[in-house]
């Protein structure tokens, strides 16, 4: 995840939406899919397009969140609402 946007950008952020728990891992070694291991067994390892497709689904749903939300800031201001005010009430 991009630390300064929030926005997903790495095929871990998939990966932790998938199923719940620690059930993946990189074996101490770069966070590359050749490098993915499961740890549960009761999980099978999504192939590198699932995880690419997986990623795209949630960067969109960021984006579609990320355009709603300026889009609102907008219509606040439109009514004659500060950035500051804005900001200060509801934190966007």
């Amino acid at each position: 995840m991009n630390l300064e946007t929030g926005r997903p950008d790495h095929i871990e952020d998939a990966l932790v939406r998938m199923h719940t728990g620690q059930w993946f891992g990189w074996n101490n070694k770069e966070k590359i899919y050749a490098n993915l291991i499961i740890h549960d067994d009761s999980k099978t390892k999504p192939t590198e397009e699932e995880l690419n497709a997986k990623l795209a689904e949630i960067q969109n749903e960021f984006d579609g969140k990320e355009t709603k939300r300026a889009s609102a800031k907008q219509k606040l201001q439109d009514l004659g609402l500060t950035v500051d005010e804005i900001k200060e009430a509801f934190g966007i």
